[in-house]
């Protein structure tokens, strides 16, 4: 089987301003995969090259294998796009514009997987509503239902939700995760790094066009950061010899020591003890995705 998403050395430039360069990336089948990066990083220009609404200067882009300027139907049909931007046809209903959207791609009788879908999203009560009507949330529902309403193998979610309540996350979520249970492929890009965390099995970070890091989640964390810390503020303000070593820093009244296990807690502890020195205050301090991004970001 080919990857679901297959990128070769692709390039694309604006006049003198390159958006992206030599970009390689394999997002296999089966996948929940994360492409992250500042504003202007070149996410939405290389998605907009997989979808076929811009063309790379140079290099190769596939859907399940299909070219996606050679073979661009059948590339179409294996993708499923929810963009950043809120578009919609203000002349029609949900149900309307879901029937429409099924016609785009040939099918004739989709009814039972539009009333899933609207179901799934909790769009029921809006199903006959006219899209002018709607809030923003509810507009961005119907874009992922439009997004999936010909059931496609790869789906790509542009910030999706952007700007929306916790309701709908947790609702688009727990639908999306069902599909990718189920054998979907799916790509996220978002500025909400504790999802990507949460739900991607493997991350790509872009920067000023050029894919800066890839791999599993948990790798990267565990790569690019020091490891767990522990943050305490003593009295009196002073911190024993024996625990200088694992200083990290010391700023707002509180010092912040480097723990590379958690056994190494109890020693922590210990010498605090023997030093009678009393804790009010004690965070563990675990590095997370948030954290590599920063750090990438400000020297990668």
């Amino acid at each position: 089987m080919p990857p679901a998403i297959e990128i070769k050395q692709v390039c694309k430039r604006y006049g003198s301003f390159s958006a992206l360069t030599d970009i390689d990336l394999e997002i296999h089948c089966g996948e929940f995969f994360a492409l992250l990066g500042p504003n202007g990083a070149g996410k939405t220009t290389l998605i907009s090259i997989i979808a076929g609404l811009s063309i790379a200067n140079c290099g190769t882009a596939k859907v399940m294998g299909h070219n996606v300027t050679t073979s661009y139907q059948q590339a179409r049909l294996n993708l499923g796009i929810v963009p950043q931007e809120l578009v919609f046809d203000p002349f029609f209903t949900v149900r309307e514009i879901l029937r429409i959207q099924s016609g785009y791609y040939g099918i004739k009788d989709n009814t039972c997987w539009i009333d899933e879908i609207i179901e799934r999203l909790d769009l029921t009560d809006k199903a006959d509503a006219n899209m002018r009507a709607l809030s923003g949330g509810m507009k961005r529902r119907v874009l992922v239902a439009q997004a999936l309403v010909h059931k496609p193998p790869v789906i790509i979610l542009d910030e999706p939700t952007a700007g929306v309540d916790v309701e709908l996350r947790q609702t688009l979520w727990e639908f999306i995760q069902q599909l990718n249970r189920d054998g979907h492929t799916v790509v996220l890009t978002t500025h909400y790094l504790e999802e990507a965390e949460t739900l991607c099995n493997r991350v790509a970070m872009l920067k000023e066009g050029k894919i800066i890091a890839l791999d599993n989640t948990q790798n990267l964390i565990g790569k690019l950061t020091s490891g767990n810390s522990l943050r305490l503020r003593l009295l009196p303000d002073t911190l024993p010899k024996s625990l200088q070593a694992l200083q990290i820093n010391h700023s707002g009244g509180m010092y912040e020591l480097r723990i590379n296990d958690y056994a190494r807690m109890e020693f922590i502890l210990s010498a605090l003890r023997s030093e009678q020195i009393q804790i009010l205050e004690m965070h563990l301090q675990q590095p997370d995705l948030e954290d590599v991004f920063v750090r990438l970001m400000r020297n990668g």
